[in-house]
């Protein structure tokens, strides 16, 4: 009953896709979401300090987020409904301000994103979605940021108009006016 997980390299560096083997039989599925020694064996990051979990409505979207000194890593999955997670990759050098996004539901895939990254997503579909995402560094609201989900400089095709967008992530600033030193 052991298979390995099967890692993707995505187009900014550090950002993996991972599936994790899911078994299923006439009961429903079976998943070992996460052992740090296999993470550790194939070469991914497996110390984690933090699990957090997020219900979503439908035309949610949240973020775009991040924390930085020190810049907080994330392993997200979903564990009900469809999400379009984006990151920015807010690290200095030639991908800094270019961004990747992916649908992810709850088929047995996670996302890792590296410190670095700013993190965020919207609900698709007619129901909530369940988020589970683990962190390297502890949160420290003094440490957060974020940045504008609709700045044109960063031309992110959103596949919906949102919803439901809180306050706190309408105020965000442009991606032009942030300093991620």
């Amino acid at each position: 009953m052991t298979r390995s997980y099967h890692i993707e390299e995505l187009p900014l560096p550090g950002l993996k896709r991972i599936q994790i083997p899911v078994f299923h039989d006439d009961r429903g599925f079976f998943s070992e979401a996460f052992s740090e020694k296999k993470f550790a064996d194939a070469k991914l990051p497996h110390r984690f300090v933090q699990m957090n979990r997020s219900r979503s409505k439908a035309g949610t979207l949240r973020g775009l987020h991040y924390q930085r000194n020190p810049w907080q890593g994330k392993l997200i999955t979903v564990l009900s409904g469809k999400i379009w997670d984006v990151v920015v990759d807010l690290r200095p050098g030639p991908t800094q301000g270019k961004s990747f996004a992916i649908e992810l539901t709850d088929d047995g895939n996670w996302l890792y994103v590296p410190g670095g990254f700013a993190h965020g997503f919207c609900v698709l579909g007619e129901a909530h979605a369940d988020v589970l995402y683990q962190v390297d560094q502890p949160y420290d609201a003094s440490k957060e940021s974020g940045i504008c989900w609709d700045d044109p400089t960063l031309n992110i095709q959103w596949p919906i108009k949102p919803k439901w967008i809180s306050e706190k992530d309408r105020q965000l600033p442009k991606y032009s006016s942030t300093s991620f030193l």
